[in-house]
Formats: C-alpha cells, sequence, structure tokens
C-alpha cells in the first residue's frame, strides 16, 4: 500500500511539474501589428479586450524610416496608420485578436476604411513571425465562407516590418479628447459599417 501510494505521489508530482512547465513556456507578453483606418478608433477597439496590456499608434509597412503624420497623410511613404497591441498571450490568442479585427473594421475597402481613403487607411494585418502568419491567413480563408455580407474581402496580410510610434498628441486620442473623437468616430461612419457589415456579429 505505501509503495502504491508513493507511486500515485509521483505521478501527481510529474502531471503537477508538466503543467507548470507548460504554463511556464507560454510568454507573459506578446505584441500584434493591425491597421484598420484611424488608429484613434483601432486603438480604442483593442483597449476593450481582455488581456490586452497597451496600445500604441504608429507607422508601418512603408519606406520612410521615423515618419512624421505629415509624411505619412501625403500617402508617398507607403506607411499605413497602424496599432501595435501588446497582450497577454495566457488571457487572449492571437487568434481572438484577430477575430475582433476582422469584426471592427470594413474589409471590403481597399485603401479606404469609413471616410478616410488611400494608402495610410488600407486595412491590413502585419503578423510578427510565422505562426502568426498562420494563424492571420487561415481566419481570412476561414472568413470568405462564412462572412455575413457577399463583398469580397480585400484586407492584406503582410509580414511585419519596423513599426514607428506616432506622435505624443495621437497616444490615446480618445481619452485626451473624448468629445472630439466621439464627432469624428461618428460622423465618419465607423460604427455604423461595422453594423451593416457585420450585424449581430459587430465587436463592441
Amino acid at each position: 500500500m505505501n509503495r502504491l501510494r508513493v507511486l500515485l505521489a509521483a505521478v501527481l508530482l510529474g502531471v503537477v511539474g508538466w503543467t507548470q512547465a507548460q504554463t511556464a513556456a507560454v510568454p507573459s507578453t506578446a505584441r500584434a501589428i493591425f491597421a484598420g483606418g484611424c488608429f484613434w478608433c483601432v486603438e480604442s477597439d483593442f483597449d476593450k479586450v481582455e488581456g490586452v496590456l497597451s496600445t500604441t499608434s504608429g507607422y508601418t509597412g512603408g519606406s520612410v524610416a521615423n515618419p512624421s503624420y505629415e509624411q505619412v497623410s501625403s500617402k508617398r511613404t507607403g506607411h499605413a496608420e497602424a496599432v501595435e497591441v501588446v497582450f497577454d498571450p495566457r488571457k487572449v490568442s492571437y487568434e481572438k485578436l484577430v477575430e475582433h479585427f476582422w469584426r471592427t473594421t470594413d474589409p471590403t475597402m481597399k485603401d479606404r476604411q469609413f471616410c478616410d481613403a488611400g494608402t495610410p487607411y488600407r486595412n491590413a494585418i502585419f503578423p510578427v513571425d510565422a505562426a502568426q502568419m498562420q494563424v492571420a491567413l487561415a481566419s481570412r480563408a476561414a472568413l470568405e465562407k462564412s462572412k455575413p455580407f457577399k463583398e469580397p474581402i480585400v484586407t492584406e496580410i503582410v509580414a511585419a516590418t519596423a513599426f514607428y510610434p506616432a506622435e505624443e498628441y495621437h497616444q490615446n486620442y480618445y481619452k485626451k479628447n473624448p468629445l472630439r473623437y466621439q464627432y469624428y468616430r461618428t460622423s465618419c461612419g465607423r460604427d455604423a459599417r461595422v453594423k451593416q457589415l457585420w450585424g449581430a456579429q459587430a465587436a463592441h
């Protein structure tokens, strides 16, 4: 009986040790990059997701190092307004973030999101590694079969390059200037279009 107890205890310790090792193998933070038109709005949308630790508005996907807002908005840098999302993968998966992204943007528009037109406002996912690339591509393929609208999905999925944080006045704009932000978001028709596209699936 004593031998059986010892054996059982050893097995339980092994299971606990394996579980702890598996938990330790999951990093406490990871990053993701999304472009969905105005980065003020994308920041606001991702800040609502449990497990998201921080969001940073910035520029990526272009050829100019450390661009200014004026340079990017001139539509000559190739950059998109984007948001870097730092998240806890133990609380929210990259898959869930991609799902949230789809349902807060208009993936049917080329070089445009809502009232903002031009390449800086393109809809795009920028995977930071091969695993994220696989997830993003699989998600887009699955969505093509299940989307509640007829238009094709034209969202770009491109490997991430350098991400340049935007000027400080753009960071957390929706918190610093809530009235101006809400007026812009409403007048741009963002929420109305998302609801039109996604219906009950729209993220809030």
